[in-house]
């Protein structure tokens, strides 16, 4: 069953989850004013399934239940899939800023990698166990939030050898019917109004650590869950020309004692393949970061585009104005050029899921994550500084203000003053609000550090290849019949083949 947002606000309802936001504990969340932008953004990866412009793009057949799915839930098995999912990403997130759902798909996709290869190594029934969640999933065409982030406490210090074990989200419980887990996850996005919790490991485990290698589903209501969040987006402030209708919540999520059934776990103590995981949902998630933030991109874009005509300025006569549009097209495009890239050259993985090139998704959200800021800039440029200099939204209905404002915020005798206005309150909703700075760190933060790009991109990358290259040119091991020819010493002998010949006659001379 594919829902539309109203039916995914409506299913929202069968859940009754503990829920705190700004010190105040929510009876509703779907009918929480503070969590409706949240709500909103998920909706669209809904609505936009039954629309023709993107029905393509955001649904797709599972082929092992043959079911017609949402793709923020399909498991991707070719290229097509992962353009398809690219474009989905930023289909929905030119409209909502951030959709949120692409997250569901991300660990999807490394769960059923890494409990296939569990299963290999380990002779676990793991696999079998996630296709039954997957299906169930699909079917009810749910939403799921991934708890990853843990609250890791001293940074310094392994997981076992926290003061507070709590900091991280481990078994302390193996019953026949399943484990109890307690602990924190600090960063789990859209928390509040998820159906159910995706909970996987954040970093890699030492065997000592085992009891921290773990991955389950939890619903969201369940016992011994509380969720303290914060509000998404900018509910109910006038300024807020795109956040009050579109955000996100985040939220620390605490386990304390919660009981899961085998059912639902799907890694339990298995160290290497909590590994596995881990970097392979960072692959997914880094490839669908790139769609999230091209569709961010657009929105500057064209807004950006509005507010250089709103000013009176032509980018064709104006060369500075047409340079830095340039400069955000070109920034936005480079990326998710990089998304493209890693969808035509994936890697087959032995599960049967089509991962992203690695090096090309790490380098697209390496440049997202570090340009974002030159985004921000280039907007700030074109625009002006009335984004900033306007007086606030309660001008506009003021009788003593309105009229004169209106008269001298003009610019193109073409636009309304009241339409740029609109268009600067945008922009610095987008890019100058706290909202704004949010969008900042999340493309700098979001799906892991710049450094842990940097280090994927390192691992991944084939230096060896350009090292060999570069030797063949110098003549260093090249083969002939089998035999290396190389005069270069060290090569082929300490001394090299043929020693050079003594100058000026014999040493006995």
């Amino acid at each position: 069953m594919l829902m539309t947002a109203d039916d995914y606000r409506e299913s929202l309802r069968r859940y009754n989850p503990r829920v705190f936001v700004n010190g105040l504990q929510v009876t509703s969340v779907v009918d929480e004013p503070l969590l409706s932008p949240g709500i909103n953004g998920v909706g669209v990866t809904y609505d936009f399934a039954h629309q023709d412009k993107y029905r393509d793009w955001l649904t797709a057949t599972q082929s092992t239940s043959g079911q017609l799915v949402n793709r923020m839930l399909h498991i991707n098995e070719s290229s097509d899939d992962l353009l398809k999912k690219l474009e989905a990403v930023r289909a929905v997130c030119a409209e909502s800023g951030c959709a949120q759902r692409y997250l569901s798909h991300d660990a999807l996709n490394g769960l059923y990698q890494a409990t296939q290869q569990t299963d290999a190594n380990h002779g676990t029934d793991y696999h079998s166990r996630f296709l039954e969640y997957l299906h169930r999933v699909q079917d009810e065409d749910l939403t799921l939030g991934v708890a990853m982030t843990d609250a890791k406490g001293d940074r310094s210090k392994r997981p076992g050898l926290q003061s507070n074990l709590d900091v991280y989200v481990h078994i302390k419980e193996r019953r026949p019917d399943g484990i109890v887990i307690r602990g924190t996850k600090a960063i789990v996005t859209g928390a509040p109004y998820m159906h159910e919790f995706l909970v996987m490991p954040c970093r890699t485990h030492t065997p000592e650590d085992a009891d921290f290698a773990v991955a389950c589903a939890v619903p969201v209501d369940a016992e011994g869950v509380t969720i303290v969040a914060k509000p998404a987006g900018r509910p109910g402030e006038a300024a807020a020309k795109f956040s009050a209708k579109y955000g996100q919540s985040t939220g620390v999520v605490i386990f304390d004692d919660v009981f899961v059934p085998h059912k639902h776990v799907f890694l339990a103590g298995e160290t290497e393949e909590g590994g596995f995981l881990t970097t392979s949902y960072a692959n997914h998630h880094r490839h669908s970061c790139i769609g999230a933030r091209a569709g961010f991109g657009d929105l500057l874009i064209g807004a950006g585009a509005l507010m250089t005509e709103a000013n009176g300025l032509d980018p064709d006569k104006h060369g500075h104005i047409r340079d830095a549009m340039v400069e955000l097209i070109t920034i936005t495009e480079s990326f998710y050029a990089c998304g493209i890239a890693a969808s035509v050259y994936p890697t087959h993985d032995p599960s049967g899921v089509m991962m992203p090139n690695p090096v090309y998704a790490n380098i697209g959200k390496l440049l997202l994550a570090t340009k974002i800021y030159d985004m921000h800039r280039v907007a700030h440029y074109v625009s002006g500084g009335l984004v900033v200099a306007l007086p606030g939204p309660d001008e506009d209905h003021n009788p003593e203000t309105q009229v004169d404002l209106l008269d001298v915020l003009g610019a193109n005798p073409n636009v309304p003053a009241a339409e740029r206005v609109e268009v600067s309150r945008f922009i610095e909703d987008l890019t100058a609000s706290h909202q704004g700075g949010w969008y900042s760190m999340i493309s700098l933060h979001g799906g892991g550090s710049p450094e842990a790009m940097k280090r994927e991109i390192w691992r991944n990358y084939p230096v060896m290849e350009k090292t060999e290259l570069v030797e063949r040119l110098l003549d260093r091991g090249v083969l002939d019949n089998g035999q290396k020819v190389s005069k270069q010493p060290g090569r082929c002998c300490a001394k090299g083949c043929e020693p050079p010949e003594a100058i000026g006659g014999s040493e006995s001379e």
